[in-house]
Formats: C-alpha cells, structure tokens, sequence
C-alpha cells in the first residue's frame, strides 16, 4: 500500500472511529433513566429514536449520493454527529436528549448509508468483506471506549470538568472535528454515479429474495447489538444487585469481544467462506441467549455478553457485502436499503422494553432471541463462494 492510499485508508478508518459514537446511545440512556427516574419503556424510547432515523434517512441517502458523491455525504454525516454530540452540554431535559439522540441517528443513518460503499472505491471483490469488518473493529473502538469514558466522568476518579457521565460528549465531538477536517484534505477517486433511480426503483430492490435476506438479516443484527448494549447492565443488575455504576462494565465487555472479533474477522474472512464464518458467529449468538436467559452466576452471565459480542461482530458486514456483491450495479441505492434495515435498532428496544416491563431482563433476551433464530435460517441461504 503507498502512501498515498494509506493516508486514504486512515482517514477512512477514522470516519469509521465517528461512527461507533452512535452506540454510546446504550450506557447514555441507562444514565438518564437513572438522572430523570424513567422506566424501561421510556428509557428505551431513546435508543430507538436514534435507529429510526434509519427508516426515514438510509435510501434518500443513498440517493444523495448519487448526486453530491459519497465523500461529501460522510462529511456532512459527520457535521451533523457533532452537533448532535453538542446538544448534551446545553442541559439535561428528557426532550433535550431525545433530540440530541435524533441527530446522532440522522448523523449515523447519513454516515452508515455513505461510508460502507466509499470503501468499495479503496477496495473490491472479495477482499470487501474483511475492510468492512476491520472498519467495524475501527468503529467497536469508539463503542466499548464510550462506557469508560462515562464511568470515569460519573465517578470522578479524575476532573471531568463538572459534566459527570457526560464528559464523553466534547471529547467525541472534539475527535469528529479532526476527521471532518481529516477528510476534507484528503483526495478520493470516486467512480461516476450511474443515472440516478427513483424510490420507487430503489424499493423495487427488496423484490429480489436475496437482497431482503440481507436486509432482514442486518435488522436481527442491529437489534440484537442495541437490545446488548442497553439491556446487559441492567441483567447484571437485576441477578448480581449491582450499582449502574458497576454494571456499565457490562457494555464494555460486550464492545471489546465485539471488537476483538471484528479485528479477527476481517483476517479470517480472507481465508474461510463467508457462510462458514457466519454458521460459526450465530452458533456463539445462540448459546449467548441460553447463558443470559437461564444464567444466574456471574461467569454465565459474562460468558454470554462475551459471545455475543464476538458472534455478532461480523454479521453486518457480511450482509452488507453479500448484498453489495449480489448486485454491484446499484451499490448506491442497495447501501440505503440495507442501511435502512437498521431500523431494526429501533423495533427491538421497544420490544424489549415492553417485555422487560412484563417479565423482567428475561423477556427482552427472549425478543433478541428471535432475532438470533431468523440469523441462523439466514445462515443456510448464503451464497457458497
């Protein structure tokens, strides 16, 4: 790789780095619902507002693209992330950061649609797969940091500066203020957008059975990580009787296995098969479910956050491909559609709120657990390479 390209490269990791920030959502929305004394289904509302920009934002986006390019669109989802990380620091009302939460998922749903399928003008063929996922390692950086970062703030094991938990907020912004300059100076070849379709056109898309396999798949997969992030502090809570303090560890866990994962995806994708790796990923999601449904001791209960995490690490990134490389003709208008299927962040929460309200932390493993059976009837409808 000359220099030039790896200057490329990092850049792009680095827009990779920005978007983790939407999954500081998880540990953020277990802090206000204990600063304003919410419930789970209201807490809940707050991760699934910022994926259901998903719904509304991915295929407009897609067809933004088409007409600014694909670097102008991350640079723009990039902007608007940092206002969204802005917002927090203005006060501490439950309107105030839901709308703060909307920008982060406008941001995200801008950035995901657009950033994935810049990639393809750095790399192609089968070599996508594993950039894909390595950027998902990038992004899992910035997800399991997050936890961290708000535990110190809340603790004050060091000066936050009066902000508590919220500290996390100027330091990511300040990090999405150097990739939009980073980016800005750095020159991209982009391949010319092909005529640019219409919605209509582009929801046709979803007619083609594989094409919304993948989509659906994307859906469990991002509810299956939301539904983690928010819901594993609150397992440990409920079966150890720990503080929400002690329990954001919870969250970390599961983004370092995730990322761990994504780091050892991205090489072992170069060597087996897509639909192997994929057998073996929701193996270790299903058994997840079994440890955080019936487990009570506290190795069962991190066992089961460590294997999700690692199992669902790559499962985006291989739906996400699979789709790009099924219909490489309409990449821009495919990237909206899968991205859109994101939404699915915001239709587990929910769920899983309700379920958790009737039932406890078990009924929202429950909802996740569907999720995990569609992965594995997906598993077997993948493309042999």
């Amino acid at each position: 790789m000359n220099n030039n390209k790896s200057i490329v490269f990092l850049t792009v990791m680095l827009a990779f780095f920005t978007m983790g920030f939407v999954d500081l959502v998880g540990i953020a929305s277990n802090y206000v619902q204990k600063d304003l004394a919410l419930a789970d289904s209201q807490a809940n509302i707050m991760p699934s507002l910022v994926f259901f920009w998903f719904l509304l934002f991915s295929v407009p986006t897609g067809m933004l693209m088409n007409r600014i390019g694909r670097k102008k669109t991350v640079l723009l989802s990039i902007i608007v992330t940092v206002l969204s990380l802005l917002l927090p620091l203005c006060g501490e009302s439950y309107a105030l950061m839901l709308t703060a939460f909307s920008l982060l998922g406008i941001g995200n749903a801008l950035m995901q649609t657009s950033l994935n399928p810049l990639v393809s003008n750095i790399v192609a063929g089968d070599r996508l797969a594993s950039t894909l996922t390595f950027g998902q390692f990038v992004k899992a950086i910035a997800s399991f940091s997050a936890p961290y970062i708000a535990m110190w703030g809340a603790t004050q094991v060091l000066p936050s500066f009066g902000l508590g938990w919220k500290v996390l907020f100027p330091i990511y912004a300040l990090i999405g203020v150097l990739a939009i300059i980073a980016l800005a100076l750095t020159h991209i070849d982009e391949a010319p957008a092909d005529k640019a379709a219409s919605f209509r056109e582009a929801f046709a898309l979803l007619g083609k059975p594989y094409i919304l396999l993948c989509f659906l798949g994307i859906m469990c997969h991002v509810g299956i990580d939301v539904g983690t992030n928010t819901t594993a502090p609150k397992i440990l809570m409920e079966r150890l009787s720990l503080t929400l303090d002690q329990a954001a560890f919870a969250t970390s866990l599961y983004f370092i296995f995730r990322t761990i994962g994504c780091l050892s995806g991205s090489f072992i994708l170069r060597k087996m098969s897509a639909r192997m790796f994929a057998f073996i990923s929701v193996a270790m999601i299903i058994a997840s479910m079994l440890c955080l449904w019936l487990g009570h001791a506290a190795w069962i209960l991190y066992t089961g956050i460590a294997l999700v995490g690692f199992g669902n690490s790559n499962i985006f990134s291989i739906c996400f491909s699979q789709a790009l490389l099924f219909d490489p003709e309409h990449q821009n208008e495919i990237s909206g559609l899968m991205i859109m299927g994101l939404f699915g962040g915001t239709i587990f929460p929910l769920c899983m709120g309700y379920a958790s309200d009737l039932m406890g932390v078990a009924g929202a493993v429950a909802v996740m657990a569907v999720g995990a059976a569609y992965l594995a009837f997906f598993c077997f409808k993948i493309k042999k390479a």
